[in-house]
C-alpha cells in the first residue's frame, strides 16, 4: 500500500461510525437538554445577533474585541474555502446525499457551537492589563474538569491530546491551496506564483495582531458574504426549473448512497455520511473547539450572550452559504462532471453566469481564503498563549515567532501537492485527519461539562429572558 492509500484508509477510520455518532449525537443531546433552544427561540436569536450587530452596543468589562468583531473574525475563519472547495469536494466524492448530512451537522451543530463558546467565555482568563482575555478548550478542560471537578489526570490527558491534534492542523491548512487552485485555473497563472502572492498578503494581514484582525474582519466579512451569496443565487435562479430535481436528488440519495453517473464514480452510504459530516464540521467548526478561542476575546457581560452568537455563526456558514454552494453545483448538473474542489464550483458558476461569474467567484475565494487564514492564526495565538503561559516573559517572543512561521505550512502543502500531482480530494484527506482528534477531545470535554452549561443557560434565561428567578450569588464568570 502506498502512502496516499494509507492516508485514505486512515480518513475512513477517523471519520468512521464512532466520530459521526458522537458529532450528531452531541448536537441532538444539547438540543434536547437546552429545550430545543435554536428551534424555539429563532426570533430572539436573530434579534440578539443581527440586531445587536446593527445596534453597535458593546458591554463593559474585559475583552479585546466587541461581540460583533469577535463573531466577524470567527465567521471569517469558518466562512471560507470550506464553503466553496470543501462543499464541492463533498458532493464530488459523496454525491448529492452528502448535502443532507451536511445540513444535519449544521442544524444540530448550532447547539454544539453555543455550548463550546459559552464555556470558553465563562472559563477564560483575564491578563494583568484588565482587557486582554484568552479562552478555549484547553482553558475549560483544565479549569472545568481539572480544578472544579478534581479530574486532574483526565484534564491533562485531554488538553494534551487537543494540543497535539491542533498542532497537526497547523501543518495542514488548505486555504492557500484552494485559493491558488482557483486563481491559477481561471487566469492561467502558475500555481506557485499565486500561492506565493497569497503567502505575502497573509503575512501583511496577521501583523496587526488580534485587534488588527478584528478591524479587517469587520470590513471584509459582510461584503464577502453578500458578494458570494448574491453571485450564487444568480446562477441558481437562471435554472429554476431544475431546483425540484436538485432537492429530490439530495433527499433520495441521503439514505441509499449515489450510483455512478456521468463522471461521478458512485458513493456508498457510509462514505456519503462521512464526507458530508467532515466537510460540514471543517466549514462551521462546530465541535472542533477552534472558534471559541476567538469568542473568548469578546467584551460581553454573560457567556451565553456570546454563545448565541455561535448559533448565528453556524446558521450563516452551513445552512446559508454551504447550502447555496451545494444547490448551485447540483442544480447546474456539474456535480457529475468528474471535476472536484474549487474547480467544480467555478465550473458551476461559469455555466450559469459565464466569464464574469467565474471572475466574481475567484475574487470571493481569495477573500474567503484570506479571512479564514487570519482567523485560524488568532486561534493558534490563543493556544500558544495557553502553552507558554499568559504571564510568561517569553510570550511576546513566541507570538512573534508564530507570525513569522504560521503562513509557511500552507505554502509548503501547495509545493507538495504540485510536486506529486495530487488531485484536490486527496489534498483534503489530510485536513479530514487533522481535525478528527481535536473534535473528539473537545466534544468529550463539553459533554462532561454539560451541568455547567445548563447552569449558565438557566441564569441567562432568568436575567435576560424573564424565565425563572435570578440567583444573586451565581458566578457568571470563573474569574469573579
Amino acid at each position: 500500500m502506498d502512502f496516499l492509500g494509507f492516508v485514505e484508509q486512515l480518513v475512513d477510520w477517523v471519520w468512521g461510525t464512532p466520530l459521526i455518532v458522537m458529532v450528531l449525537g452531541s448536537g441532538v443531546f444539547f438540543t434536547l437538554v437546552s429545550g430545543c433552544f435554536q428551534f424555539r427561540n429563532g426570533g430572539y436569536i436573530f434579534k440578539n445577533t443581527v440586531g445587536q450587530i446593527f445596534s453597535g452596543k458593546v458591554d463593559d468589562g474585559p475583552g479585546l474585541l466587541s461581540p460583533y468583531e469577535a463573531v466577524s473574525v470567527a465567521i471569517g475563519s469558518t466562512i471560507g474555502v470550506g464553503n466553496i472547495g470543501g462543499v464541492a469536494t463533498a458532493i464530488a466524492v459523496g454525491g448529492p446525499g452528502a448535502v443532507f448530512w451536511m445540513w444535519m451537522a449544521g442544524i444540530f451543530g448550532q447547539l454544539i457551537k453555543m455550548v463550546e463558546v459559552t464555556l470558553a467565555v465563562h472559563y477564560r482568563t483575564v491578563l494583568e492589563d484588565g482587557q486582554s482575555t484568552y479562552g478555549g478548550p484547553t482553558y475549560y478542560i483544565q479549569r472545568g474538569l481539572g480544578q472544579e471537578r478534581g479530574w486532574h489526570g483526565l484534564a491533562k490527558v485531554l488538553s494534551g491530546l487537543f494540543l497535539i491534534g491542533f498542532l497537526i492542523c497547523y501543518f495542514f491548512t488548505i486555504q492557500n491551496y484552494t485559493v491558488a487552485e482557483a486563481v491559477a485555473g481561471v487566469f492561467n497563472i502558475d500555481l506557485l506564483v499565486v500561492s506565493f502572492v497569497f503567502l505575502v498578503l497573509l503575512y501583511a494581514s496577521i501583523w496587526g495582531g488580534i485587534r488588527g484582525l478584528g478591524k479587517i474582519a469587520i470590513a471584509v466579512v459582510p461584503f464577502m458574504c453578500i458578494f458570494y451569496i448574491g453571485g450564487a443565487l444568480v446562477v441558481i435562479l437562471k435554472n429554476t426549473a431544475a431546483i425540484p430535481h436538485t432537492f429530490r436528488l439530495i433527499f433520495e440519495s441521503a439514505f441509499t448512497g449515489t450510483a455512478a453517473v456521468g463522471g461521478f464514480a458512485g458513493a456508498a452510504f457510509a462514505k456519503m455520511i462521512s464526507v458530508g459530516m467532515a466537510r460540514a464540521v471543517y466549514s462551521n467548526e462546530a465541535g472542533w473547539g477552534s472558534s471559541p478561542m476567538i469568542h473568548a476575546s469578546a467584551k460581553v457581560n454573560h457567556p451565553v450572550k456570546q454563545g448565541i452568537m455561535g448559533i448565528f455563526e453556524v446558521f450563516m456558514d452551513t445552512l446559508v452559504i454551504c447550502s447555496v454552494t451545494a444547490i448551485m453545483i447540483i442544480n447546474s448538473g456539474e456535480w457529475s462532471s468528474g471535476l472536484d474542489g474549487a474547480t467544480l464550483t467555478l465550473s458551476a458558476f461559469s455555466k450559469g453566469v459565464g466569464t464574469l461569474g467565474t471572475t466574481v467567484l475567484v475574487v470571493g475565494i481569495f477573500l474567503f481564503g484570506l479571512t479564514t487564514s487570519t482567523g485560524l492564526f488568532a486561534q493558534f495565538e490563543t493556544l500558544l498563549t495557553y502553552v507558554v503561559g499568559p504571564h510568561s516573559k517569553n510570550l511576546d517572543k513566541v507570538l512573534k515567532f508564530n507570525k513569522y512561521v504560521y503562513p509557511l505550512p500552507g505554502f509548503l502543502l501547495v509545493l507538495y501537492a504540485q510536486a506529486y500531482g495530487l488531485p484536490t480530494y486527496k489534498v483534503w484527506m489530510f485536513i479530514d485527519i487533522s481535525i478528527g482528534i481535536p473534535i473528539f477531545v473537545n466534544l468529550l470535554a463539553i459533554l462532561l461539562l454539560t451541568p455547567k452549561f445548563l447552569d449558565l443557560l438557566r441564569d441567562y434565561r432568568a436575567r435576560y429572558m424573564g424565565h425563572g428567578k435570578v440567583d444573586a450569588d451565581f458566578k457568571v464568570f470563573y474569574e469573579e
